[in-house]
This record gives structure tokens, C-alpha cells and sequence, in this order.
């Protein structure tokens, strides 16, 4: 009797196998003739080599189809297993204006017009700025476009920085070392791309550096190519860290801005990299400039409200 074993790497084998293997037991029924079982992250199939390579194949499409959706049900398997062309079971990603398939098949996909016209710049040009208030969407649905690239092989790797400027608080108080006293401030970093990837494939991605996150520091001297980048908090760069951050672009790579304007941590007199580079690079060929505002808020009904009372209070003290 022929022998296959399958290892499951990067996909997390609770979720592939099912609740109580119920995906196993799927299998199974398909394929009768075959002795299928599983343990731990592999799974060991016994019978006539002709069946096992069926099976391998068509495993191979099932993890495939995991790895897109990050979900697989009883009609997926069985569109999978009876289908005679992968044609009869994908579908586009670009259908419905879905991005990508987050964690547990959660749909994550542009919401607003402003956010729909911040996905054609990015397809359109390789350098685009998102501008507007918190909430809007910007740092989120840049992350599901460079998550995208990234399933797609469009790119090799994301980088995600934000400048070490904090929000009237002072990193050196807080514990740790650096990469400790970092996280807290990178959280919404971290926070949309765990909806976005499951937790063990993403430690995966952080780990062997697919994934970096790294404050702009980091960035100097480097040559960033293949790669989706994005500046998160844009308007808390300096006109050096800003100009620093541009000049790193390589082959093949997309650079995503985003940034709030009216939300600068800088210390007084210290212009603000963005706006600066707002006024220079806005007729520049090859770079688009979206701006986002209160109607793209998708947080709570109240953040809106919020935005709105503090746009009247600071339009008063301009005079």
C-alpha cells in the first residue's frame, strides 16, 4: 500500500481540519478507497498511487483556496472535489470590490467613494498620498491593498512605519527595550493585519521579515524594492525624514502615505514633512493625492460628531 504525507505549514490545521475533523470526515467520504488520517499539523493518506496523487492535488487546490479565504466550509470542499476545472470554484478578487478575505472569510473591501478612489489611485500610480481625519479608513485600506499585492505576488514584502513621535507621551518612560516601547505605538499596524491574516501565518510573515514593522529610523539608508510600503501618521515627519523616506523607493514597490494634517505631534515651529510635500508634489506625474473626509468615517456614529465639533472649535481660534 502506497503512502503520502501532507504537512500543513502556514495554514493553522484546527481551522483546516474543521470542528471535530468534520473537514476529514469530508474527505473521506469523497475519497472512500483511501485511509485518511490526521494528526497534529499532518495528515497521512494510504491506497492505490493513482487515487493518492487525485488526492494531492486536489488538497493542494483546498489549501489554496484556505490560504485566499482564510475559511473553509462543507460547499467549498465540495466544489473543490467535484469540480473538473479550478474555474468552477474561484472567483474573482476584484469581484464585489472585495480586497481580501480576512480572518474567517471576513469580507474586507473598500466602503466609501473616497476609499473606492483611494484603490484606483494605488492600481493607477506607484506613489500615493491618503489625506483626512481619523476613522476615515486611510491606514486600513492601505493595509488590505498591500495585503492583496503580497497574496497576489505583486510584491514580496510589506513594510509598515510610522515616525517615533508620540501623541503627548514620551516613549523613554515607558518599559522594555525598544522593540517593546515600539509595539504599543504600532498597535493599529498590528491590529489590521491581524483581521486580515491569521495569527500564525502572520508570526510566520514577521518573523522570516515578509512583514516588517519598524519605526522610520529603520528606513534610513535602505533601498525598499519589492516591497508595499507604507508611512502611517505622515504628518508627524520632519521636511529630512520625509525626504529621507521618498528618495528609498525601488523597483517594483508601491508607497502609500497616510496622514492627518490637523493631528501634528511635532514640536512648535517644526514643519510638518507632509504638508510640505503636499505642496510640491501635487502636480509631480505618477503620484495621486486622495483626500478623505468626515462622510468616510466608518467608526462609531460618534467619532464623526467628534470631528465635527473639534473642526468648529480650531476653526474659531484661527482667528
Amino acid at each position: 500500500m502506497n503512502e503520502l504525507i501532507i504537512e500543513l505549514t502556514e495554514i493553522s490545521p484546527q481551522e483546516f481540519f474543521g470542528q471535530q475533523n468534520s473537514n476529514i470526515e469530508l474527505l473521506k467520504k469523497y475519497f472512500p478507497k483511501l485511509k485518511i488520517v490526521a494528526r497534529g499539523n499532518k495528515i497521512k493518506v494510504f491506497g492505490d498511487e493513482a487515487l493518492l496523487e487525485e488526492f494531492d492535488k486536489r488538497f493542494d487546490e483546498l489549501t489554496s483556496q484556505f490560504a485566499k479565504y482564510n475559511k473553509l466550509d462543507e460547499n467549498m470542499i465540495e466544489r473543490v472535489l467535484t469540480s473538473t476545472s479550478k474555474a468552477d470554484y474561484t472567483s474573482s478578487s476584484s469581484s464585489g470590490d472585495v480586497l481580501v478575505h480576512g480572518v474567517s472569510g471576513r469580507l474586507i473591501k473598500a466602503q466609501t467613494a473616497n476609499q473606492r478612489r483611494l484603490v484606483d489611485a494605488c492600481k493607477k500610480d506607484d506613489m500615493v498620498f491618503a489625506i483626512g481625519p481619523a476613522g476615515t479608513g486611510k491606514t486600513y485600506t492601505g493595509v488590505a491593498l498591500a495585503v492583496k499585492a503580497l497574496k497576489e505576488k505583486q510584491v514580496r514584502r510589506i513594510i509598515l512605519t510610522r515616525p517615533a513621535v508620540e501623541a503627548g507621551e514620551n516613549l523613554g518612560f515607558l518599559p522594555g527595550d525598544l522593540k517593546e516601547k515600539l509595539d504599543p505605538y504600532m498597535q493599529p499596524l498590528y491590529d489590521a493585519l491581524r483581521d486580515m491574516i491569521p495569527s500564525e501565518k502572520l508570526e510566520k510573515y514577521i518573523e522570516d521579515g515578509t512583514i516588517q514593522i519598524a519605526p522610520m529610523a529603520f528606513m534610513r539608508g535602505r533601498t525598499l524594492d519589492n516591497a508595499f510600503v507604507i508611512l502611517d501618521e505622515a504628518q508627524n515627519t520632519t521636511h529630512a525624514q520625509m525626504k529621507m523616506f521618498l528618495t528609498r523607493m525601488g523597483k517594483n514597490a508601491k508607497f502609500l502615505l497616510t496622514g492627518d494634517p490637523g493631528q501634528i505631534d511635532l514640536p512648535r515651529r517644526v514643519i510638518s514633512g507632509l504638508k510640505e510635500a503636499l505642496l510640491i508634489l501635487k502636480n509631480v506625474d505618477g503620484i495621486s493625492i486622495i483626500y478623505l473626509d468626515d462622510k468616510d468615517v466608518i467608526r462609531h456614529k460618534l467619532v464623526k460628531k467628534v470631528i465635527d465639533a473639534y473642526k468648529n472649535i480650531e476653526h474659531q481660534n484661527q482667528f
